[in-house]
């Protein structure tokens, strides 16, 4: 619980512009993992250049920050929250589990710049996005997907 704790202390910036860090977040995951972009069918044609000023790829990045946001306050007790996004991500998505990981390091290198997240909370939130990421894994080979 005390990872959890210490990522939400760096939290508030996050919450205070979400487009701006969702923005941040999934620029950075699409030019340090090119093949990441073609996961999202409207992002696949979209130059790394104008990934910035791209309304969607800053509504997306919020979104997936917000939801992270509701599992950091969760500490732990995720499960609930885990269901749905499994779904969506494994069902209808077919995202590899690989790229939850991924994209946990992008968020911390961003917290890290943007928002001042230092060494112990960058160990902090890599211990939580390994948890919440194992869990979905757990999810994924229960319902039997492959991704």
């Amino acid at each position: 619980m005390a990872d959890f704790d210490l990522v939400l202390k760096y939290w508030g910036p996050v919450e205070a512009n979400y487009l701006a860090y969702g923005n941040l977040v999934l620029s950075r995951l699409f030019a340090e993992h090119p093949d990441t972009q073609k996961l999202f069918p409207k992002f696949a044609d979209i130059a790394q250049g104008d990934l910035a000023a791209d309304v969607a790829v800053s509504t997306l990045g919020a979104t997936v920050l917000r939801k992270l946001g509701e599992l950091l306050r969760a500490k732990g007790s995720h499960a609930a929250l885990l269901k749905p996004l499994v779904d969506i991500h494994g069902n209808k998505h077919k995202i590899p589990i690989n790229n939850f990981r991924l994209i946990a390091v992008v968020v911390g290198k961003v917290l890290g710049e943007k928002a001042g997240l230092d060494a112990a909370g960058q160990q902090a939130l890599s211990n939580v996005m390994a948890v919440v990421i194992a869990d979905m894994e757990a999810e994924y080979k229960q319902r039997g997907f492959t991704v």
